[in-house]
């Protein structure tokens, strides 16, 4: 996959808690498995329930929090390439606390709850949506087999 920039913030609360390293690797699989083109860039952010929420209600009329939001550039005119030529895709932001909560009611480690966050937000980012009926399953069933893959190499 050639020239993927990948930026990494998380939150001083959440340092420790999971690596950036994993995070970036995490993103590049749904972007492989996507066939994203050799120069794009994203960012991924690892926040608290404040900050998502608050990220929440300005730009989706929310007030929640929520687990995932995704902020894809193409719908920026005029923002999707940068002067070297990548696409920028857009941002991924999560919710620790909540990847956190979730993954407990699921009863499965935290990571994989993060893990699907990262794919869910990354297909955001890359045009999949859920407001349809069959983009949804679309979107799920993609979702699904990346996730798939992503543990079948971890495991």
């Amino acid at each position: 996959m050639g020239a993927v920039g990948i930026s990494v913030i998380i939150d001083s609360d959440f340092n420790g808690l999971v690596t950036p390293a994993w995070l970036r690797k995490t993103a590049r699989a749904v972007l492989t498995a996507e066939k994203a083109s050799r120069k794009v860039d994203m960012g991924l952010v690892i926040t608290g329930q404040q900050q998502i929420q608050a990220l929440n209600k300005r730009y989706l009329g929310e007030d929640r929090p929520t687990d995932v939001l995704s902020f894809p550039m193409a719908e920026a005119p005029g923002m999707a390439i940068s002067p070297d030529g990548a696409r920028q895709l857009g941002e991924v932001i999560i919710s620790y606390p909540q990847a956190f909560k979730q993954a407990k009611e699921r009863r499965h480690p935290v990571e994989r709850e993060l893990a699907l966050l990262i794919v869910h937000g990354v297909l955001h980012l890359l045009g999949y949506d859920h407001d349809v009926p069959s983009w949804e399953k679309k979107m799920r069933d993609r979702e699904a087999a990346i996730l798939e893959t992503i543990e079948e190499k971890e495991g």
